[in-house]
């Protein structure tokens, strides 16, 4: 019998193939009927297919055959390039847009508690060659852990993660409401907000944050907490420190779990940062951060003289120089940019302070402080996990190297003369097809890729007739 596909194209490493001997057993000894295998898209979304036992075991040595045309979407599916013209991504092998593989990753497999007898996975595309799709963003922040890796140090992610959940009053399913993009359900409030942490607010989706907590629970993620935020059913869910692959996979399957569950018993929950509801008050995406090494531990920890310590100094100058150029990989949607307000709790511009949530990042601890942390407050819930930490590794990784240092604390980071963040979409898409930095560390043919589809998006927004422009001049002229 000859090898398999991920067997002769060394493409896992011993912990993984020890995950898959286990799996394989497991499989057979819980009865299991199916099991879903997914992988992450550009966007942070999960795509895939559920498997036939039999099949899995198969599968888990061999690889899935997948459609890589669907890198080639939009937020809605629509496609950015002609679907099968020569070199449309600007990689040859993508050229007709041929069958990828989805390797599977043994250590992410889990069973989904709230359906029968059925494992999930999560995977990684490649090329039939072996060779990993350089559009997989699960590989990007493979890579980046690798080289930081190589410096001795290893990242340590703390995830807050804002989001509304809504009472579903009608999912619009007629073949009229469907389309690019299909009608938005039509929803209603399930709590009154604006009594930020308030045990009566929360208690009133009590029932839904049991059945997300239940399952969170069930399905291994170290959560910490489940909290009441400032809007009508906007909730947070805080994690334990989780080491860099495991809090991008955390988040990717976490969004997907409530927006299944909260759909099973008749809500709606959304990640999209800045709903068009009354009263609604932004949704953000709180990244904690440290480096770690064996010897230290923390080591961004500074010492009765300074807050934070030389290497933590220098990789959160890293993050401040490009932030700018970093906004399509923390805010990938038009909506979040509505969301840089002044004194709203969200960044407006490029500055850090000691425990002030008005910072881009805020030093979170205090002067000899073993846990003090970085928390970069700039990125939107809806953004790719593993772009937003890859993001982080490579801005701060530059820091370190290059000794930055990141100038004075804002004590009013709201009227700090500081850079603003981009105003749209379209201002970062410029401002990140403009980084030397990133074209080095992601490739040119990734960049020019992301702007292209974030770029359709753009384009397709500023071709609609909006609500503003009907209201505003409909009448008028």
């Amino acid at each position: 019998m000859g090898s398999s596909f991920i067997e002769s194209n060394n493409l896992w490493t011993a912990e993984q193939h020890e995950a898959a001997n286990r799996i394989a057993a497991q499989v057979v000894e819980q009865g299991l009927r199916q099991v879903r295998i997914s992988w992450s898209d550009q966007h942070g979304v999960l795509r895939g297919k559920t498997l036939e036992v039999g099949h899995f075991l198969s599968v888990l040595r061999n690889g899935k055959d997948f459609q890589t045309a669907t890198l080639i979407f939009d937020t809605t599916n629509n496609p950015v390039v002609p679907p099968f013209g020569a070199n449309a991504l600007g990689d040859p092998r993508m050229t007709g847009l041929p069958d990828g593989v989805l390797v599977p990753d043994p250590t992410t497999f889990t069973v989904l508690p709230w359906l029968d007898r059925t494992g999930w996975i999560l995977s990684n595309l490649h090329y039939r060659s072996g060779e990993i799709v350089p559009f997989d963003t699960r590989g990007i922040l493979q890579r980046q852990l690798g080289l930081l890796d190589a410096t001795g140090y290893s990242y340590i992610a703390g995830v807050e993660l804002e989001f509304y959940i809504t009472r579903l009053e009608d999912a619009r399913l007629s073949f009229e409401d469907s389309g690019h993009p299909p009608a938005p359900p039509r929803v209603s409030a399930v709590s009154h907000g604006f009594q930020y942490l308030t045990e009566v607010r929360g208690d009133e989706i009590g029932a839904i944050l049991d059945v997300l907590r239940d399952n969170i629970v069930a399905l291994g993620m170290p959560l910490a907490t489940v909290e009441d935020e400032w809007g009508p059913g906007q909730c947070e869910v805080t994690f334990e420190p989780l080491t860099g692959l495991k809090a991008a996979d955390t988040v990717v399957l976490l969004r997907s779990v409530i927006k299944q569950l909260c759909r099973r018993h008749g809500y709606h929950a959304t990640f999209m940062s800045r709903p068009a509801f009354p009263n609604a008050f932004s949704s953000g995406w709180h990244l904690h951060q440290s480096l770690a090494t064996p010897e230290e531990g923390n080591a961004f920890a500074g010492d009765e003289d300074s807050v934070l310590s030389q290497t933590g100094r220098r990789f959160m100058a890293g993050l401040l120089e490009h932030a700018r150029a970093c906004s399509v990989l923390t805010t990938p949607t038009i909506n979040g940019y509505k969301r840089y307000r002044p004194d709203s709790f969200a960044p407006n511009r490029v500055t850090w302070a000691e425990e002030n949530r008005g910072a881009l990042v805020r030093v979170a601890g205090g002067r000899g402080d073993a846990n003090t942390h970085l928390e970069n407050r700039v990125g939107e819930p809806a953004a790719n996990p593993y772009l937003y930490l890859a993001a982080q590794i490579i801005s701060g990784r530059d820091g370190l190297n290059n000794k930055l240092e990141p100038g004075p604390s804002a004590d009013e980071p709201y009227l700090a003369d500081a850079p603003a963040l981009p105003a749209s979409l379209e201002q970062a898409i410029k401002l990140f097809g403009e980084s030397e930095l990133l074209r080095r560390e992601l490739s040119d043919p990734f960049v020019d890729y992301l702007s292209m589809v974030k770029q359709h998006e753009v384009d397709r927004f500023n071709a609609a007739v909006t609500d503003w422009e009907q209201r505003e001049y409909f009448e008028i002229y």
